[in-house]
């Protein structure tokens, strides 16, 4: 018994000293939860816990998505470097493979926020979407944008996905 009880001691205390690596994986809760939160700005609507933006189809089409970080954070964002597409809201491992790029050119940081922008035509191009709308009705684009985030001490974020909003 107390061989037993010594044993299972020493297999706690091994297993409970290991380090663990610090990577940017999402299965990790502590990656889920950067130390420096990102929220979008320009926010129209939070749909389903995720925050969305909107365009018009009839105004252009032009989609903004205006990312932050607090000001206290004593952090500044250097860039967005890299935007992603998924069709849910779990894929963030999509902004780390690099066939994935919707857009694989940094677009340069502002202090604490950075802004990028595409348009619905340049969706359909890339992606081979069509975005529609019938009447007065509204719609959704199909796929979320991803973000990974550059800040001015090169640790990497990604961003929570960003939902648009289509208005007729």
């Amino acid at each position: 018994m107390k061989k037993t009880t010594i044993l299972g001691l020493l297999i706690l205390i091994f297993f409970s000293s290991c380090k663990k690596n610090s990577t940017l994986d999402f299965a990790t809760s502590d990656a889920a939860k950067p130390a420096v939160p990102v929220t979008v700005s320009n926010l129209y609507a939070m749909t389903n816990g995720v925050p969305t933006v909107q365009t018009s189809l009839s105004g252009g089409g032009v989609i903004s998505i205006t990312l932050q970080i607090p000001a206290g954070s004593g952090r500044t964002i250097k860039q967005i470097t890299k935007v992603a597409l998924a069709s849910n809201t779990t894929s963030y491992t999509v902004v780390q493979n690099s066939t994935a790029a919707y857009n694989a050119t940094p677009i340069n940081g502002s202090g604490t926020s950075v802004t990028f922008t595409t348009s619905l035509a340049e969706f359909t191009a890339k992606t081979g979407i069509a975005v529609t709308t019938s009447g007065t009705a509204t719609s959704f684009l199909s796929r979320y944008f991803y973000f990974l985030i550059t800040l001015d001490n090169g640790e990497q974020v990604i961003a929570v996905p960003v939902r648009v909003y289509v208005n007729a």
